[in-house]
This record gives structure tokens, C-alpha cells and sequence, in this order.
């Protein structure tokens, strides 16, 4: 085996998937008004309640300079609402606002649905699979 060739071969097979994943998600979440970004933050808020801006930008892997235009976005459409931490005034969190939640529990369930038909071609087991290569790939002890 040319692990070379193999590695290669991979991370081409990866790297189309994520296109056509982001293309599915990105057609998904448009016909609510949101890009793919203002969805990520805003499912972030939503599965995990608020967050201070650094955090979001970290974990939706964005730029510092554009996470504050996202939430500005988001701001204007009435679905995040910033609020100063009342520990450490320097921070400041987003928050979902009771539209930005109903708009959330309205179209997540229908999110969440689209992933799951998109997996639905794999076997239960080829998906524990891939969630655990996957996972193994992007393992902090296997970043160099």
C-alpha cells in the first residue's frame, strides 16, 4: 500500500465531502434568511445556551474581525442580543433573544432532519465508524 498515494487520496475524498456537505447545509439553512455562518452561531447559542463572543468565534472557526459583523447580523434580525458578564464586565456574551429561539425551534428539528437523511445512506455502524476516524483525525495529540 502507497500510503503517500492512500494519504492523498483521503484527504481529496475529505475534502470533497465537506463541499458537498457545506452545500447542503448552506442550501438548508438559506431559505431561512441565514447564511451558514449565522446558523452555526446561532445553533451554538441555541444547543448551548449563551456565550461569550471569543468563544463563538472559536468554536464556529471564524475570523475575530467577522464574528462581530455576524452577530451585528444577527442583532438586526432580532434573533441575538449582546449582554455584558455581570463577573467580568470585560466579556461580553450573546444571547438568543425569544425570536432568535422560536425561529431556532421552528427550523432546527427540519436541520437536524435534512443531516440525517443526508447520512441515512450509511449503516449504523459505517456511521460510528466515521464519527470515530473522524474524531481520531482531529484528536489535539494528532495536530502537529
Amino acid at each position: 500500500m502507497d500510503r503517500t498515494k492512500s494519504s492523498m487520496n483521503a484527504f481529496i475524498g475529505l475534502n470533497r465531502t465537506l463541499d458537498y456537505l457545506e452545500k447542503i447545509v448552506r442550501e438548508d439553512v438559506k431559505q431561512y434568511g441565514l447564511n451558514i455562518t449565522e446558523f452555526a452561531v446561532l445553533e451554538l447559542l441555541y444547543n448551548k445556551g449563551d456565550q461569550p463572543i471569543q468563544r463563538i468565534r472559536e468554536r464556529v472557526l471564524i475570523a475575530s474581525s467577522s464574528i462581530s459583523y455576524v452577530v451585528d447580523k444577527l442583532e438586526e434580525k432580532g434573533c441575538v442580543t449582546r449582554i455584558r458578564n455581570q463577573q467580568d464586565k470585560r466579556i461580553i456574551n450573546a444571547s438568543l433573544t425569544q425570536q432568535g429561539r422560536r425561529i431556532m425551534d421552528e427550523i432546527f428539528p427540519k436541520h437536524a432532519e435534512t443531516i440525517q437523511s443526508t447520512f441515512s445512506i450509511l449503516t449504523d455502524e459505517e456511521l460510528q465508524t466515521l464519527q470515530n476516524t473522524l474524531k481520531k483525525l482531529s484528536a489535539p495529540t494528532n495536530n502537529k
